[in-house]
């Protein structure tokens, strides 16, 4: 077993961000997926406070569909958020009521307006990988409880060029435990706790980059991840805590709902956010 020490601040993050989120068309029409808001930030700060509370710091946003409004939101990120003063006679602009100053570096890379996933992940890297010997890759539209810092030591301390956060699928159906022809309990929906699915949270060495190719069609899941698998180079970071995809208008409801509650499981506390920030 091999260890590596790398600091998290160095290791890009890879968001995919380009597709046409069909099945939220309610939103998509108008926005980007991963711009749909839970509460009154999109999914994909969400995603990203997630990552910052384990350390990871450097963001590459893999743009296509409606790509100017992500780049816009982050261009006016103060601007969008807090009240503002504007010095007219000299254009100097005051920010007020910042409870927090992000330390984080994002770049909106446009990787095509019809590539597949495999496809936006290898033309950013070619771009913005740099020297860095490790990346993460992760969706626009995913959400977790996972300890992001966790995998990533799991994936340092292992050979393999890859790692995945392995979650358990939530059932579509209720399900009955039943004495007899009595049901003594039911759960709604409950994970499949003996199946293991990709849950988008992936750290990758830099050899990953043979297995994917900058045409559109490639898509990551497919032969990229099998080829991966197959040669013994993926490994699975299990997490059986929270873990839910934004696909519908059904789950995008039940995201906003949790959140609202003041109990949504990937929730960062603005505290623990400024102490890791200054960590």
């Amino acid at each position: 077993m091999t260890s590596e020490i790398i600091d998290p601040k160095s290791v890009p993050i890879f968001v995919l961000c380009g597709g046409m989120g069909t099945r939220l068309k309610e939103h998509t029409e108008f926005c980007p997926k991963p711009m749909v808001p839970i509460g009154s930030d999109p999914i994909l700060l969400h995603i990203m406070h997630t990552y910052a509370t384990h350390g990871f710091r450097h963001f590459v946003l893999c743009t296509g569909y409606k790509s100017e409004y992500i780049k816009d939101y982050f261009l006016k990120f103060y601007a969008h958020r807090h009240d503002a003063t504007i010095e007219l006679a000299s254009n100097s602009v005051t920010f007020h009521e910042q409870p927090e100053r992000l330390d984080w570096r994002v770049t909106v890379a446009f990787t095509g307006e019809k590539a597949m996933t495999g496809a936006r992940v290898r033309r950013a890297a070619e771009r913005y990988l740099g020297a860095a010997s490790h990346f993460g890759v992760t969706y626009g539209d995913g959400l977790t409880d996972a300890d992001l810092g966790r995998e990533w030591d799991f994936h340092c301390t292992r050979p393999q060029i890859g790692t995945v956060l392995g979650v358990n699928p939530p059932s579509r159906f209720g399900e009955f435990q039943i004495d007899g022809d009595q049901a003594i309990a039911f759960h709604e929906k409950p994970a499949i706790q003996d199946m293991w699915i990709n849950g988008g949270y992936f750290f990758f060495r830099r050899e990953f980059l043979k297995y994917v190719i900058a045409d559109d069609a490639c898509v990551l899941e497919r032969v990229p991840l099998r080829r991966l698998a197959e040669d013994g180079q993926l490994n699975v970071f299990r997490h059986r805590g929270f873990w839910e995809c934004m696909d519908t208008q059904r789950d995008h409801d039940a995201l906003c709902q949790l959140w609202a509650s003041g109990d949504a499981p990937w929730r960062v506390p603005l505290r623990a956010r400024q102490q890791k920030a200054g960590a």
